[in-house]
């Protein structure tokens, strides 16, 4: 199916041309015509499938067909999870609106830096505005921007947005769009919180899933290496270094095992930096831009790069630690085999993890044959999954859910202290029975 086919104009059929793209992936023939004909979508595809042009066309044909306003009224709005998809998303519109007529201004913005430049470059408005919900919220608190134009709303990564506790956010920017306006909501899996913003957000959506399951990926294989976990650094050394010059992503679960296994590495002679979200946006930038440049040969990342994040050609993932949810799994070994690209995707298994990451491959609905390299042979043997519990594990009820985010934690913080605050102060004679009741 040509892209002429799904009713796009002539002039990002040839932006589309331009940058190699000859037809539509299966998510893009599927979710442009209905985009355009104003519908609400629910959309389901793997990490690389193209979903950010799936939407981005629509978004610019929709500005494309309106009229010249001043100052822009914002039509468009493109919320994410994360800092690096806001900067890829806004990047991919940028490049699609290069060939349109006129002159079209996409605002990205996002927590982590400054706030000023972004208020400055919103005086004026903008046609379209990709942004993390926080400093959305923080713009329009500052009468930098205003919501009520939005035409079309799209939630890229939506089970991430909840995941990282975006969910108070999300509702008070939706208390501020129109009503009447088109929903998009694009996601690679779609939990149990997902699936309920569906029926609440969006009005008789197309629902439109394209090829997720992991089984059915014929670009990645999955391998499960068996090791210690003393000797995973020294296994992970081996691997880069059969590697040759190909890059490698590395997946742990702390920040500070990024930069532990990072300086590792570097002592052992291989180009490794850390990523991980207490790293300044500058660094993160400067990191990420040296890891696609091949200036850095492994990247040591917590989850935040298992979103969001697209490197051409990268032929190598490792878990390094496992991840707590299958769903996690799925978006970090989604980094490799992008674009028809092949890739490996190895997962370390120590005894203590070999139960959970059976939980990992029941949810997947695929077996992972077991591996060992020689001289990395383990000497200990695999905890069963009936033990699952003394590893922190849970063996019955499947993979334990994200552990509460700082947003989480510090929202519980403050409805405590405002609940200790509007109690009445307790009067001498209740203090003096609480103590009576009280257990020695």
């Amino acid at each position: 199916m040509p892209f002429a086919s799904l009713g796009l104009s002539a002039s990002l059929q040839h932006a589309l041309f331009a940058q190699g793209h000859q037809q539509p992936t299966p998510v893009q023939a599927a979710a442009i015509p209905p985009m355009l004909a104003g519908r609400d979508l629910l959309v389901q595809a793997r990490t690389g499938s193209g979903k950010t042009i799936a939407f981005a066309l629509p978004l610019l044909q929709q500005w494309q067909n309106g009229t010249a306003r001043a100052p822009r009224p914002v039509e468009g709005l493109v919320l994410v999870p994360t800092r690096e998809l806001a900067l890829q998303v806004g990047d991919t519109l940028r490049e699609l609106a290069h060939e349109l007529p006129g002159l079209i201004k996409i605002a990205v913005v996002f927590g982590g830096v400054s706030i000023n430049p972004q208020m400055m470059a919103l005086r004026g408005g903008a046609d379209i505005v990709v942004a993390t919900p926080g400093r959305l919220l923080d713009l329009v608190r500052q009468n930098a921007l205003k919501l009520n134009t939005v035409r079309t709303l799209v939630l890229d990564e939506a089970d991430r947005l909840l995941a990282l506790g975006f969910a108070d956010e999300l509702a008070e920017v939706l208390a501020l769009l129109p009503k009447k306006r088109q929903t998009v909501l694009c996601s690679a899996t779609l939990p149990p919180p997902v699936k309920a913003l569906a029926t609440t957000w969006l009005r008789e959506p197309e629902d439109i899933r394209v090829a997720t399951a992991l089984a059915a990926r014929a670009d990645i294989r999955q391998r499960a290496m068996v090791v210690d976990e003393a000797r995973r650094t020294a296994l992970l050394k081996h691997l880069v270094q059969a590697a040759g010059d190909d890059r490698v992503l590395v997946f742990v679960a702390t920040q500070y095992a990024t930069e532990h296994v990072a300086d590792k590495l570097r002592r052992g002679g291989l180009q490794a930096e850390a990523f991980h979200g207490d790293l300044s946006q500058g660094a993160r930038v400067r990191v990420l831009d040296d890891f696609k440049a091949g200036r850095v040969q492994v990247l040591v990342a917590t989850d935040m790069a298992a979103r969001g994040l697209h490197i051409d050609a990268l032929p190598m993932v490792v878990n390094y630690d496992l991840p707590r949810a299958a769903d996690d799994y799925t978006h970090r070994i989604g980094r490799t085999g992008r674009a028809g690209g092949q890739g490996d995707a190895i997962s370390f298994i120590t005894p203590t993890a070999e139960a959970h990451f059976r939980l990992i491959e029941k949810r997947q609905g695929q077996r992972v044959p077991r591996e060992t390299l020689p001289g990395f042979e383990p000497t200990a043997p695999a905890v069963p999954p009936e033990q699952g519990a003394g590893t922190g594990l849970d063996p019955n009820g499947g993979v334990k859910g994200h552990r509460k985010s700082k947003k989480d934690k510090l929202r519980e913080a403050a409805a405590q202290a405002a609940k200790a605050h509007t109690q009445p102060p307790a009067t001498p004679a209740a203090t003096a029975a609480a103590r009576k009741t009280r257990k020695p």
